[in-house]
């Protein structure tokens, strides 16, 4: 993992690359900027302070953290000195694949063997761009959004040999930065410009074709994804070169529905912006609504049908990349799947295989289903599973559709005969900052009895789930957070996670089983102690408490948790099982009891394959193969 203190170096001090830049020493990062020439240098230099200062005229900065920001950062024209000591380089020099491939070459010379290297690209192939550097394992793709030093979008972008620890480290990086990353596949547009820019190419066909004008574009668009700027009004803004490069990209990729409308390239070889005055006619805003709702929804639904990313991370980077008010998939769910397949279906009729319909927008649209969005998100390395609470604009607050979506992931991870260990975490630097208060705020004293049943409900499917669950806790475990690390066989912390109960701060207490689990696990002084007083501790005085069973530093935390889950599904199943059952059993009940049922189920393991298997194993001095039998 790199963490703030640690050298990072961005090439080229453009307006993305100052941004990134800013972005980094913000966050605490000693960040060396290359350029070709001193010119070029202090041009980002001066971006950097202009942007420094509106903030702090703004009050979102002081001085003194300005100074820290400023003298976080460096400039040099020699790349040697820009990368030797380094951890990880950002390329981010001109969208051309020739430019950036002899800025990696001159890299290669100098980079230490353990840096990562990325590029931001927006649109060209990250394994072409890095298809002879050495350690391609740790090359990858990081597109910041524009403007870099605000928008929190990023995309993490794999190449065919990104090590799993380059793209954690990556991920890391950018929550460590305040931003919310996006995994996509290495495919051109990768996610939000594979349907933004289409998006922006439509516009302009509408107004071509004489469907509607600007200013009516520009308010259809703005009413159905709930923005501020058009999309004429946003080329106008970030420049249309790069609107009209960005499509001539996907044009190249994909075929004919991408080509560059006339009208764009006419636009972009006058060097003019758009016109954008006018009054909008409300009669013709709804066909141009329909027509750019099956653009987006209908490229969606392809990006995941082809594997590029998910409709979660899709619906993220448009909230998130774009400022629009919903994503795609939560647009094609509010206007209905079946009338929003007839607007795709439109396009298809004009386009045929150029614009092809996805397999599963069919489907949902014949039934009028929504698109189902988790919010949980499962992934399997072997007999390993993650479960990873996956709302990370929200800090993982635990609603109503959160606990829905952990139960019945909880439960495909136990229906799965191939899962013999539960990891219990998050896609994001917290674990669970708590209930969603703002879900909470409005309930009656029934709803609030059914949310806080639900709840238990939830909680006791963890607890007996019958695999062993560990919470690998990062960040907050607070509230309802800390209440589902609870429910989990033990609890694996970060150095720097904060675990507490503040409830009753907020007028209530525990609901979802704090004041009994956390009791059991620290003793009732404790338990009282830190309930009564909302009390919040960091991991190493969890630990003291017994209440996290080991904590590590943040970037060793996933690595030592996947090592002793590792360990536990290489055991013979039915007697890990069988242990936690008496463990957990014999806490209840006194000690002869407790014996008595130790004696019934250590008995019973002489009855099953895996105790034959173990022990023949171990005398033959070999790893056991166990089978749950």
């Amino acid at each position: 993992m790199i963490v703030p203190g640690e050298k990072i170096t961005v090439l080229g001090a453009g307006n993305m690359g100052s941004g990134i830049a800013q972005s980094l020493a913000t966050a605490g990062f000693p960040t060396t900027v290359r350029d070709l020439t001193e010119k070029d240098l202090e041009r980002g230099r001066g971006i950097i302070q202009e942007n420094l200062q509106r903030s702090l005229k703004r009050g979102r900065l002081t001085e003194e953290k300005k100074e820290r920001i400023l003298q976080n950062l460096h400039f040099t024209t020699d790349i040697a000195t820009a990368v030797t000591g380094t951890r990880l380089v950002v390329e981010a020099v001109f969208e051309e694949e020739k430019v950036k491939k002899a800025v990696f070459a001159e890299v290669a010379a100098h980079v230490p063997d353990d840096a990562i290297v990325v590029t931001n690209t927006s649109s060209l192939s990250v394994a072409h761009l890095f298809g002879t550097f050495p350690h391609p394992e740790r090359t990858a793709g990081l597109h910041f959004f524009f403007p870099a030093s605000v928008n929190k979008l990023v995309e993490v972008i794999p190449g065919p040999s990104t090590s799993r620890d380059t793209l954690e480290s990556l991920l890391a990086l950018t929550f460590s930065l305040r931003k919310l990353p996006i995994r996509t596949q290495d495919s051109a547009g990768f996610c939000v410009n594979r349907f933004f820019v289409p998006l922006l190419n439509e516009a302009v066909r509408i107004v071509e074709e004489k469907v509607a004008t600007i200013p009516e574009v520009e308010a259809a668009a703005n009413e159905l994804f709930g923005t501020k700027m058009g999309p004429f009004a946003l080329m106008n803004a970030t420049g249309i070169p790069i609107a009209y490069h960005a499509i001539s990209s996907l044009y190249a990729a994909f075929g004919p529905f991408y080509a560059p409308s006339p009208l764009l390239k006419q636009q972009f070889d006058s060097g003019q912006k758009w016109f954008l005055e006018g009054v909008a006619d409300g009669a013709r805003k709804e066909a141009v609504k329909g027509r750019l709702l099956g653009l987006v929804t209908g490229i969606a639904a392809r990006l995941v049908e082809e594997g590029v990313t998910t409709a979660e991370e899709t619906d993220r980077g448009a909230v998130t990349g774009l400022a629009w008010k919903v994503g795609p998939f939560a647009l094609m769910n509010a206007a209905g799947s079946a009338a929003t397949l007839a607007q795709v279906e439109a396009i298809h009729g004009r386009w045929s295989e150029g614009f092809p319909l996805a397999v599963k927008m069919k489907e949902l649209g014949a039934k009028n289903e929504p698109w189902h969005l988790s919010t949980v998100r499962l992934d399997k390395e072997g007999p390993i599973a993650w479960v990873l609470l996956d709302r990370p604009e929200a800090m993982n607050a635990l609603n109503s559709r959160v606990l829905a979506d952990i139960e019945r992931t909880m439960i495909a991870a136990r229906e799965d005969p191939a899962v013999r260990v539960v990891l219990l975490g998050s896609t994001s630097n917290s674990f669970a900052a708590g209930a969603d208060i703002s879900e909470m705020v409005g309930k009656t004293v029934a709803e609030a009895a059914d949310f806080t049943t639900f709840g238990h409900r939830v909680m006791r499917t963890i607890e007996t789930l019958g695999k062993p669950v560990i919470a690998v806790v990062d960040g907050y475990a607070l509230g309802g957070g800390l209440e589902l690390a609870l429910s989990a066989d033990f609890i694996l912390a970060a150095d720097t996670a904060t675990l507490g109960l503040p409830e009753v701060g907020l007028g209530i207490i525990p609901g979802f089983g704090g004041t009994q689990r956390l009791a059991r696990v620290v003793g009732p002084a404790r338990a009282r102690m830190m309930v009564t007083a909302a009390l919040q501790v960091k991991a190493k005085e969890a630990y003291d408490f017994g209440l996290v069973a080991r904590h590590y530093p943040p970037e060793k935390l996933k690595e030592e948790a996947r090592a002793l889950a590792t360990a536990i599904a290489s055991k013979a199943p039915i007697a890990v099982r069988l242990a936690r059952e008496a463990i957990t059993r014999g806490m209840d009940v006194p000690l002869e009891q407790g014996l008595f049922l130790e004696r019934q189920l250590a008995t019973y393991t002489f009855t099953t394959e895996d105790l034959r298997e173990g022990m023949k194993a171990f005398l033959e001095k070999r790893p056991a193969n166990f089978q749950a039998k």
